[in-house]
C-alpha cells in the first residue's frame, strides 16, 4: 500500500510540465511549438532563454529529489517500507509521460539527476561536474547527458549500493533511449550545438 501511495504522489509531481507552465505564464509561449518541442530544460534554454531555463532546469532536479524525499520525511512519523529510489523512477517516468501534458514530456535528463540528488548528493556533483565538462569540450547537450549516465553508472559500481547501481543503469538506458534521435543527428553532424557566450 505504501509503494502505490508513493508511487502515485511521485509520478504526478514528475508530470508537472515546469517548461510548459513558466513558458505560457511568462512569456506567452508554448514550447511545445518551437525549437524541438520537448517539454524539458535543454528546449526552455534554447526558446526562452537563460533565465527560464535555469528556472525549469532547477524545478525539473527538484521533482526527482521531492520524490525521493518525502518518503524520508514520511518515514520520522510513520513505519514506511520503501526504496526511495523505486519510487524516484515514478518521477522521472512523469517528467517523460506527464498526464498533464497529454503524456509527451522531457528526456528525463534532470529529473534523474534529482533522484540522484535526493539518495547520494557527491555522487549528483560528480554528474553535474561530468555534464558540464562534456557540455564545454563538445558542445552537445545530448552527448553531455549520455556521457554523464555512463560516468555515473561507473562510479555507482565502486558504492557498494546495489541497488544505487541498477537504478543508475536503468536511468542511463532510459536516457540512451529517450536520446535516440539524438545520436542519428549526432552522427550525420546536424545536431545543434550550444553558444557559450
Amino acid at each position: 500500500m505504501d509503494y502505490i501511495i508513493f508511487i502515485i504522489i511521485a509520478y504526478l509531481l514528475g508530470s508537472i510540465p515546469f517548461a510548459l507552465i513558466v513558458g505560457k505564464i511568462g512569456y506567452k509561449i508554448d514550447v511545445r511549438e518551437h525549437g524541438s518541442g520537448n517539454l524539458g530544460a535543454t528546449n526552455a534554454f534554447r526558446v526562452l532563454g537563460t533565465k527560464a531555463g535555469i528556472i525549469v532546469t532547477l524545478a525539473d532536479i527538484l521533482k526527482g529529489t521531492v520524490a525521493t524525499v518525502i518518503p524520508l520525511i514520511v518515514g520520522l512519523f510513520y513505519d514506511v517500507e520503501v526504496s526511495r529510489l523505486i519510487i524516484g523512477i515514478f518521477a522521472v517516468l512523469g517528467h517523460t509521460y506527464p498526464i498533464f501534458a497529454k503524456f509527451k514530456g522531457g528526456k528525463a535528463v534532470a529529473t534523474s539527476g534529482g533522484i540522484i540528488l535526493g539518495v547520494n548528493p557527491l555522487l549528483f556533483v560528480i554528474m553535474v561536474a561530468t555534464f558540464i565538462l562534456t557540455l564545454y569540450l563538445f558542445k552537445y547537450v545530448s552527448l553531455a547527458s549520455m556521457v554523464t549516465g555512463v560516468v555515473s553508472t561507473i562510479i555507482s559500481i565502486f558504492l557498494n549500493d546495489l541497488l544505487l547501481f541498477l537504478m543508475v543503469l536503468f536511468l542511463t538506458l532510459f536516457v540512451f533511449y529517450r536520446h535516440k534521435d539524438n545520436i542519428k543527428r549526432i552522427k550525420n553532424k546536424t545536431e545543434p550545438k550550444i553558444t557559450w557566450m
